[in-house]
């Protein structure tokens, strides 16, 4: 198996395989409520409708950068704003990191292998991913990808038990 398997596959799993972690991000997603997904923790707390538009956003900026190098921040920004919460609306979000994910793992699998030992723009800002060679951003993107859906699983737990506003 190659680096660029290995990398999407992680990516893979993460999304909608079996990842040791837990659940995958799909699989949690996939039986939550619009108000379980609009509804905010806190005040300065992020939705789960939030998280995803970040993710897509993010996705997509990654597999932007994959196709034609320097990293900037998302079209969308990096915490794109919820619409009103509609059932359309929720479900084309879900289906908008869906896309993201198809893309950033078509990206990747056209890349070259040597590419993956570039760096990712000029500048040396890894937490936005740039400066960083590409295997960096992608297995970083894996790694985001499992933060927020831990994030996403424990507000669902907490909102089903009770024991968050």
């Amino acid at each position: 198996m190659t680096e660029i398997e290995r990398i999407v596959r992680e990516l893979e799993h993460t999304h909608a395989g079996s990842p040791w972690h837990g659940p995958s991000r799909a699989a949690v997603l996939a039986d939550l409520s619009i108000d379980e997904a609009a509804r905010r923790p806190s005040a300065n707390g992020h939705s789960i409708w939030a998280l995803v538009l970040h993710m897509s956003a993010w996705t997509g900026e990654v597999a932007r950068r994959v196709r034609e190098g320097t990293p900037r921040e998302p079209v969308e920004g990096d915490w794109p704003a919820p619409p009103k919460p509609t059932e359309e609306a929720w479900r084309s979000a879900v289906a908008g990191l869906e896309r993201a994910h198809r893309d950033v793992v078509g990206a990747i699998r056209a890349s070259a292998p040597g590419r993956l030992d570039e760096r990712a723009g000029t500048g040396d800002d890894s937490p936005s991913g740039s400066g960083v060679t590409y295997r960096v951003m992608l297995h970083g993107l894996a790694q985001h990808d499992a933060y927020h859906t831990g994030q996403i699983s424990l507000l669902k737990r907490l909102y089903r038990d009770g024991l968050a506003r």
